[in-house]
């Protein structure tokens, strides 16, 4: 009998509809798929085993938003974990930085390449088995997300969990995660315009469907948001029948953390998820609906534990000790407005001897333009607030704008791979280009011999390595735009050690 391998398991995921291509069919298609995506998640549940109602074992705390809501999961998972540490606690979230792995996660930690490949082909073999389907239009097997979600559901019933949280994928009401029927507490972080060819163009229609992961008799929570936005979620909460709505504001202990004002506010979500729960639980004394303070030293201890890498994370260079990368995945307007604030904030990214440069990308469709332009108008804010004397427009001495693709002879790491993705797009490099043309329109003064179109994160890691090697002063590269990209410089200039501290 042949032995099936982590490599194996990974050319079977890469095998599946990616979520780029979801997306594109989602969008050919006016939207209409997504009003079947639940009940194909369910039958595919069913396919390997299990019911909805099986789901409830779980103990299921759900979370959902456009910015933030990664972050604000590590922050349950910490706080839970500090306060109860007997406790099995599965987190799944997305997207992975430099492993597959990193999306189920037993008690902080990725599961083994041992535990992917079993898990892994104990669901592939049983939809290969059992291929009845009630729609014609159903793939024989889920696309690469909802693939991971259905293997995270076997895996956390399989290994008995105590506690899982689920970061829904795309908006909330049709995402696969939104098939649980009976979570212990629901969340929605910050809400901003993404994936709006999915989710409806404006803040009404996104927030409809965050909203959707609101369940009957299970308190309801959210951050400050815009009014239009704040309406229909109040109004979702009451039409899901909710035990409860609450919208957190800010809490004075929490301002002893090093945070910066958007992780302060996941962070406050996080403690009230993490509260609610472990008082439905038994586990913590106290009314339900109200959060006691002051904190609880374990509720503290949990934040303060928090490792999420890849969003505003500061790691040095292992081989050069005058290189420093700021990682920070931020992709939507909203979250690269917080990532110009935490790189401008005092002591770090503005250092008068340091060279600065900026690595971008952007993904799926998105407005690099605007993405930019959010950027640097954080920069502007951030640099008149801080009344630094480096001007905006020279915060960068190099721009180098690149996709996604990690190796410099075009190929990817097998867990970076994208099927479906524009390859003439990616032979032009028409995004990259596109990139660059609206970085010159915004700085016309930006010397163009200092914007660098370059067609692999390598090739961009070697530009940023090249720079070093002809002076001695130190250099500091921004990565942002994508968390694909953070992910693959993570990989490409040997960070995996210091980022992900394994």
């Amino acid at each position: 009998m042949s032995t099936r391998t982590f490599n194996d398991a990974v050319d079977k995921l890469n095998s599946l509809q990616s979520n780029y291509a979801a997306i594109e069919a989602s969008r050919a298609s006016g939207g209409r798929m997504t009003q079947y995506a639940k009940h194909e998640m369910i039958e595919y549940l069913g396919r390997i085993g299990y019911s909805v109602t099986d789901l409830n074992q779980l103990n299921v705390i759900h979370v959902t938003g456009t910015k933030g809501k990664g972050s604000t999961c590590a922050f349950v998972d910490s706080i839970i974990r500090s306060t109860t540490p007997h406790r099995k606690i599965g987190l799944f979230t997305s997207p992975h930085l430099v492993s597959v792995r990193e999306r189920i996660r037993i008690n902080g930690v990725p599961i083994s390449e041992e535990d992917f490949v079993r898990f892994f082909f104990e669901v592939w073999d049983r939809l290969e088995q059992n291929d009845q389907r009630e729609y014609s239009s159903t793939l024989p097997k889920p696309m690469y997300f909802k693939f991971l979600n259905l293997m995270a559901y076997h895996a956390f019933l399989t290994l008995k969990v105590d506690t899982t949280i689920l970061e829904v994928g795309v908006g909330g009401e049709y995402d696969s995660t939104n098939i649980v029927p009976k979570p212990i507490v629901t969340g929605v972080t910050s809400l901003g315009l993404d994936h709006v060819i999915i989710l409806g163009a404006t803040l009404d229609k996104i927030a409809w469907q965050k909203g959707g992961i609101y369940k009957e008799d299970v308190p309801a929570y959210t951050v400050p948001q815009p009014p239009e936005a704040l309406e229909v979620l109040r109004s979702r909460a009451m039409e899901k029948m909710a035990s409860s709505f609450h919208v957190v504001h800010p809490i004075p202990e929490l301002s002893s953390l090093p945070l910066g004002k958007h992780q302060l506010q996941n962070a406050t979500l996080a403690l009230h998820l993490a509260d609610t729960y472990l008082k439905a639980q038994g586990d913590v004394q106290g009314d339900i609906a109200q959060l006691t303070e002051p904190l609880n030293e374990a509720y503290m201890r949990g934040l303060r534990a928090t490792k999420w890498p890849g969003r505003c994370q500061t790691v040095p260079d292992p081989d050069d000790s005058k290189s420093t990368w700021f990682l920070d995945g931020a992709h939507t307007v909203e979250s690269l407005t917080s990532c110009a604030e935490w790189f401008v904030s005092p002591g770090l990214g503005i250092k008068p001897e340091a060279t600065r440069v900026l690595i971008f990308n952007c993904t799926h469709g998105r407005s690099g333009a605007e993405l930019l332009g959010a950027l640097q108008a954080g920069f502007k804010a951030q640099i008149q607030l801080h009344e630094s004397a480096t001007p905006a427009e020279q915060l960068f001495d190099h721009v180098i704008f690149c996709p996604n693709v990690t190796y410099s002879d075009g190929t990817f790491k097998g867990e970076f791979t994208q099927k479906g993705l524009d390859e003439k797009d990616l032979a032009q490099l028409k995004t990259q280009t596109e990139l660059a043309n609206a970085w010159k329109i915004m700085i016309p003064t930006f010397p163009e011999a200092r914007i660098h179109v370059v067609p692999s994160i390598e090739h961009a890691v070697k530009t940023v390595k090249h720079l070093r090697s002809t002076q001695d002063t130190p250099v500091d590269a921004l990565v942002t735009g994508s968390l694909l990209l953070v992910g693959g410089l993570i990989d490409v200039a040997n960070l995996t050690k210091s980022a992900l501290e394994i």
